[in-house]
């Protein structure tokens, strides 16, 4: 019973800790709606995109929360010859 009792509270444990840190599905930038940005984690390489494509970013908030943004961007088109 230990055992059990034990493996809940550590399965409990690690899911809310993955909780905090997972960010949500991507959702759509809104230029009206400021975004809380603590770190930046990621952004998509538009590097050799030419024109305009979508673009992720994952950031995490000053609470400590992970989110996504979608966008769109104008790529750099730079290809090495």
């Amino acid at each position: 019973m230990k055992t059990l009792i034990s493996l809940f509270l550590t399965l409990a444990a690690t899911s809310a800790m993955a909780a905090g840190n997972e960010p949500t599905a991507a959702t759509s930038y809104n230029p009206a709606q400021p975004l809380d940005i603590a770190k930046v984690v990621s952004v998509t390489n538009t590097a050799t995109a030419c024109g305009v494509v979508p673009a992720t970013m994952e950031y995490v908030d000053h609470q400590g929360q992970s989110h996504r943004v979608t966008y769109e961007v104008m790529g750099n088109c730079t290809t090495d010859l």
